[in-house]
C-alpha cells in the first residue's frame, strides 16, 4: 500500500536505527511521557469523579432531594405534603423535625442527630426501608411497655454496643424548669431497629424515631421541613424555585445542592486542582518532543538539504516533522488512555484501594470515567503534542541547503 511521502520519511526518521539509534531512544522516552500524563490525568479525573458521584449517591440516599419550610410553621403536615406532591416533578414528600442529643448505653455516650419522622412517608423520600439490617420502621410507633422506638445506625449501635431490643438514655436540651434554669431530663427508649444507609456520617450520627416522641424529647409542637423527592436529582433546584413561586414567599425550599453546597465546592475545586497538577505531566511530554524534534532537526540537516536541494518544498519538511510529533503523541495518547481505563475499570471493580470510612465516608475509593472527560483528556493531549511540533518544523522547513552542505 503507497503512503504519502512525507508520512514514510517522517516514521524513517522517527525510528532510526544503527548510527541514529538516541534519537529512537528519545522518541521513546517521549512517547512513555505522553502516555504517563494521559493516563495519570484519566486515573486522577476518574478517582474525583467517582468520589463525587459515590458521596452524592449515598448522601441522596439518606436525604431529601429538597427540604421545604413554611415561615408560620407546618401545622397540618399530611395537608402540606398533599399539595406538595401535586407539584410537577414531586414523586415523594413527608415530614421531619431535627434536633440535637446525646444518647448513652452501657456506659457509652455518644452526640445525636435526632429526626423524627413518620414512618409510613419516610420510605417515599429517603432509603430507609431497603437499609434496615434488623427491626423495623413500623416498630417505632409501638411501645414495649412505657418505652418508645428508635432507629440507630449501624456504626452509632457498634458504638454503643446495642442490639434490637436494648434500651438507650436520650438527653436533649428539653428538660424541666427549675430555680437554677432548665435542667435536662434523661428519656428511656428502645432500639427498635438497626439500618445501614451505606454513608458513615450518617450511620454513625443519626437516631430516627417517630415524630410523636420528637415532639416530646425536643419540645417542639409542629413539624419542621416537608421532605421531597423528585424524579431528577439535577432539576432540584429548578423544582425548589417553582415551589418557592407557585406556593408564595411563606414557603422555603433549599435542593441537596444548597444544603451540602459547601461539601461539593470542595470536591468540584479539588477536581479542578489535581487535573491542573497533572495535567502538567502532559505539558512536560510536550516539550520532550520539542526537543526530540529540534535534536532530530540538528542530526538530519544534511538530509533535509538533500531534499529540499531535490525539490522539496517548505510545506513537506514541515509536514514531515509535525507528522513524527504527531505520531508520538497519538502513540502515547492511546497507550496512556488505554492503561488509565483498564487500570480504572480494575482498581473499581475489585475495590484494590481501600480507605478509612471514619475519615473519608467510603470504604473505598471510587473510579468513574465519564465519557466527555475521556474524550477531552484525549483531545487535549493530541492537541499539545501537535502544538508542540510547530517550532521545530518551522525550523527545519527554514533551513538553508547551501549553508547545510558547505562543510558536508
Amino acid at each position: 500500500m503507497d503512503i504519502p511521502f512525507e508520512l514514510h520519511v517522517a516514521t524513517r526518521y522517527l525510528f532510526a536505527k544503527r548510527k541514529q539509534a538516541l534519537i529512537s531512544l528519545i522518541s521513546f522516552i517521549s512517547i512513555v511521557g505522553v502516555a504517563v500524563g494521559v493516563m495519570a490525568v484519566i486515573i486522577a479525573l476518574a478517582i474525583m469523579t467517582g468520589l463525587q458521584q459515590e458521596v452524592r449517591d449515598r448522601l441522596l440516599g439518606a436525604m431529601a432531594h429538597i427540604n421545604v419550610s413554611k415561615k408560620d410553621g407546618i401545622v397540618d403536615y399530611k395537608a402540606e405534603a398533599a399539595r406538595l406532591l401535586r407539584i410537577p416533578h414531586v414523586i415523594g414528600a413527608a415530614p421531619t423535625i431535627f434536633g440535637q442529643g446525646i444518647i448513652g448505653a452501657f456506659g457509652a455516650q455518644q452526640p445525636l442527630q435526632i429526626k423524627g419522622i413518620d414512618p409510613q412517608l419516610e420510605p417515599g423520600v429517603t432509603q430507609i426501608a431497603d437499609a434496615m439490617k434488623s427491626g423495623s420502621l413500623a416498630s417505632l410507633d409501638a411501645s414495649d411497655g412505657d418505652l418508645h422506638g428508635i432507629l440507630l445506625g449501624v456504626d452509632l449501635a457498634r458504638t454503643l454496643g446495642v442490639a434490637v431490643g436494648d434500651p438507650v438514655t436520650i438527653v436533649t436540651l428539653a428538660g424541666i424548669a427549675s430555680p437554677v434554669g432548665q435542667l435536662p431530663l434523661p428519656r428511656r427508649l428502645r432500639v427498635a431497629g438497626i439500618f445501614d444507609l451505606n454513608f458513615y456520617e450518617v450511620d454513625s450520627t443519626i437516631g430516627m424515631v417517630s415524630l410523636a416522641t420528637a415532639t416530646r424529647l425536643l419540645d417542639v409542637e409542629e413539624v419542621e421541613f416537608i421532605q421531597l423527592r423528585v424524579d431528577d436529582i439535577y432539576a432540584a433546584a429548578q423544582i425548589a424555585d417553582t415551589i418557592e413561586a407557585t406556593l408564595g414567599p411563606d414557603y422555603q425550599a433549599q435542593d441537596w445542592g444548597d444544603i451540602n453546597r459547601s461539601l461539593y465546592s470542595a470536591l468540584r475545586l479539588e477536581k479542578i486542582a489535581v487535573s491542573l497538577a497533572i495535567g502538567l505531566i502532559v505539558m512536560v511530554a510536550a516539550l520532550n518532543i520539542v526537543a526530540t524534534l529540534i535534536l532530530l532537526v540538528m542530526e538530519k540537516h544534511r538530509d533535509i538539504a538533500i531534499l529540499k536541494t531535490m525539490g522539496t518544498s517548505a510545506r513537506s519538511i514541515t509536514v514531515i516533522f509535525v507528522l513524527q510529533g504527531l505520531i508520538i503523541g497519538l502513540v502515547g495518547t492511546t497507550a496512556g488512555a488505554t492503561i488509565g481505563y483498564i487500570a480504572c475499570r480494575v482498581l473499581d471493580r475489585y475495590q484494590l484501594i481501600r480507605v478509612p470510612m471514619d475519615v473519608y465516608m467510603i470504604s473505598h475509593l471510587p473510579f468513574t470515567i465519564l465519557p466527555r472527560d475521556f474524550l477531552f483528556v484525549v483531545g487535549s493531549a493530541v492537541v499539545i503534542c501537535l502544538v508542540a511540533t510547530i517550532y521545530p518544523s518551522r525550523q527545519a522547513a527554514k533551513l538553508d541547503p547551501v549553508q547545510a552542505l558547505r562543510y558536508e
